[in-house]
């Protein structure tokens, strides 16, 4: 059966997107693949459409909890319902019960930390793995924006696993970082498509503003004005949740706050809402938007600077799915890049931390056996963050006392060493949101490309039209939404909030 026939019969899509076929068919030929495709160009159909031709079990490597429950939510929508995802969504006994039935399941989806587990290994080995999958695979290289510990080990994990036949995903992705993820993933024969990061359906823009006042009120104008559906991102789960407080009161309607706090239901609530264009902007952390299959967002803001380009590049190519043109505007004023510094830094155990959690450990017996069991008071006594836990957990895992004083070493090591790459990508964007010249061509310098392009509307240094994003609103509609709100107490309070 022709794969066009295959796409319609379990996706009801008519036509591939740019890459998907040949990605697809490299996977049937019996070829490990790396592709590197844009974000809103549909990797996950990738491996999901080969599942359904291949004999055996396909195996997703997923970093995010969202994203891996996003996918699966997604096919079980879709009417396939072979599908798990190990993570802490699931009760210890569903865990227990699921890895029981594992023969089960067409679709299993694991975050790498779960492949820390040698009863997880063993369940596994003792399937027809068909297909395994790393996605968001720029995780793995030490390069990368992103790397994960617990990813550069995927490789020992294969090995494992048998060395089945293994398709890597990305969007983001430089030279330097693909090679490694084909040495970590020792890759020996394989097949790699490549294709450009640019979306030039997206017009990008920076907008530089005086003051954090001033900013806030230029995010209330522009989302007054363009044309929806969009997603506007904050670096702060607080002002996420106040904006959007905010933009209701200023008369905005159908808007929600999206974050890695909520609770599950409402996450899923507010996806599927956006989804089905029951609200139409939602103001979200980056926990937001991967695996979300929806077509015609227009516009991306950001309020808060990213911390580099790459996820820059991930969020905006959220809008324009349907090759409609589309806006991405970044709002940036004076000491803005602040705050993706103090996140960087906590993102990674501090030197006090490790000190502490190492005298607990050398003063309390058995202490490293049961460290996975105290998990929860150790990250509360040592004020540690989801991400600093698995740093450490990854390093202590099945250190031995006599190893301790080394295994704390390196984690202090990897812990500079992440933070220096991290303060480069930061110096990295902040010096593109200060261009002179074509912001598109910057970017695909960065990712060694060809920048001999001529976009209309590319960029505001190239020259952009704003109007062409623009809905149609009338004076009275804009009037009405203000009547009877004390704005600039409101934006006091924001102003407060951002300080603590």
């Amino acid at each position: 059966m022709k794969l066009e026939n295959l796409l319609q019969q379990h996706f009801n899509y008519p036509s591939f997107r740019k890459g998907q076929r040949e990605v697809i068919s490299s996977i049937l030929e019996g070829n490990h693949t790396i592709a590197m495709l844009p974000t809103g160009t549909g990797k996950s159909l990738c491996y999901q459409l080969p599942a359904y031709m291949l004999t055996g079990h396909v195996v997703i490597v997923s970093p995010l909890l969202s994203l891996m429950q996003d996918q699966a939510e997604q096919l079980m929508m879709n009417g396939e319902k072979r599908v798990i995802a190990f993570n802490s969504f699931l009760t210890l006994e569903e865990k227990q019960q699921a890895l029981s039935q594992l023969y089960k399941y067409k679709f299993i989806f694991l975050s790498p930390e779960m492949l820390h587990a040698n009863y997880v290994i063993q369940r596994l080995t003792e399937l027809q793995i068909a297909l395994f999958v790393i996605d968001e695979a720029h995780c793995i290289s030490q390069w990368g924006y992103d790397f994960r510990p617990d990813y550069h080990k995927l490789g020992a994990v294969r090995e494992k696993l048998g060395n089945p036949l293994t398709l890597a995903l990305t969007a983001t992705a430089t030279p330097e970082v693909k090679e490694d993820i084909i040495q970590s993933l020792s890759l020996d024969n394989w097949k790699e498509f490549i294709y450009s990061v640019d979306r030039p359906n997206i017009s990008l823009s920076v907008e530089a503003v005086d003051s954090f006042p001033e900013k806030t009120e230029r995010l209330i104008e522009l989302v007054n004005k363009l044309e929806g559906p969009g997603i506007i991102y904050f670096s702060s789960k607080k002002m996420s949740e106040q904006m959007a407080s905010l933009l209701r009161e200023r008369g905005v309607q159908d808007i929600a706050a999206y974050h890695g706090g909520m609770e599950q239901e409402s996450r899923i609530l507010i996806q599927q809402q956006f989804i089905q264009g029951q609200l139409n902007i939602i103001c979200a952390t980056s926990a937001f938007g991967m695996g979300i299959n929806k077509e015609n967002i227009r516009y991306i803001i950001h309020f808060h600077m990213p911390l580099q380009l790459e996820s820059y590049l991930q969020e905006i190519g959220r809008a324009g799915r349907d090759g409609q043109k589309s806006v991405a505007i970044l709002l940036y004023s004076p000491g803005d890049e602040q705050l993706p510094y103090q996140l960087a830094e906590g993102e990674l155990p501090s030197d006090d931390q490790l000190t502490w959690l190492y005298h607990w450990i050398t003063e309390n017996p058995h202490a490293l056996k049961y460290m996975s069991a105290n998990e929860l008071e150790i990250k509360r006594i040592a004020g540690l963050s989801d991400i600093q836990w698995r740093i450490i957990d990854n390093f202590l895992h099945s250190v031995t006392e006599d190893q301790l004083e080394e295994s704390f070493n390196l984690i202090k090591n990897f812990s500079k060493d992440r933070l220096q790459v991290k303060r480069q990508k930061i110096k990295e964007i902040y010096r593109w949101i200060q261009l002179t010249e074509c912001r598109r061509k910057n970017i695909l310098n960065y990712f060694k490309e060809d920048n001999k392009i001529k976009i209309e509307d590319c960029c505001d240094i190239c020259g952009l039209d704003y109007t062409k994003y623009y809905v149609s609103r009338t004076r009275e509609d804009v009037i009405e939404g203000e009547r009877g709100f004390h704005w600039k107490e409101h934006l006091a309070e924001i102003l407060l909030s951002e300080r603590i």
